[in-house]
């Protein structure tokens, strides 16, 4: 990682179709080095050219293909995006058949986490307690937990009404920062 953030503030002028090169290729280091000067664009970036990195973003998440590469850009770029903005189109990416976009729908909601705005991720987290893929139990319970730092009572809030419908994994990430006899109060179903 620390090789590819060098490579990335060597070349954070690079254009976007240059970029789309470097995400296009099957060398995951590559692709994150895109992702990095992607979020610097979007960091430097008026609201049009924000707009365009965003638009980027969205077209190619097929090739934000990895755990680390979704986590790295949905809260920087999109989640950062919409915080002023409509934030409907979560929703449409947590119910996509892509693992990636669903990812990126839950991820997105760290940069509302951050600033003490907890519905949209919780309503995302809804939207995939049901997901089958591990992946997403993962990031849905980090997301919770995150909350949880800032405001433990709604965290607990969420997690009374849903505990026992929750996958085990996203559950027991949630809980990670409770004191044992409230995890394991948790853990009985």
């Amino acid at each position: 990682m620390p090789l590819q953030r060098r490579v990335a503030t060597k070349y954070p002028e690079l254009l976007l179709k240059d970029l789309r090169k470097l995400l296009s290729s099957r060398i995951h280091e590559e692709r994150l080095v895109a992702l990095l000067i992607l979020i610097t664009k979007y960091s430097k970036a008026d609201d049009t050219d924000r707009r365009a990195v965003v638009d980027f973003y969205l077209k190619h998440t097929r090739r934000i293909n990895n755990w680390d590469l979704v986590d790295i850009s949905a809260g920087n770029i999109l989640g950062n995006y919409l915080l002023d903005k409509d934030r409907t189109l979560l929703a449409h990416l947590a119910e996509s058949d892509n693992l990636w976009e669903r990812r990126i729908s839950i991820m997105a909601t760290f940069a509302f986490i951050k600033k003490n705005e907890f519905k949209d991720t919780l309503h995302i987290s809804e939207l995939l307690l049901n997901d089958t893929h591990d992946l997403i139990h993962m990031a849905v319970g980090w997301m919770l937990r995150e909350i949880g730092k800032r405001d433990r009572k709604t965290e607990e809030q969420f997690l009374r009404t849903h505990y026992r419908n929750m996958p085990r994994t996203m559950l027991r990430y949630a809980i990670e920062r409770f004191d044992e006899k409230t995890r394991n109060a948790y853990l009985k179903k």
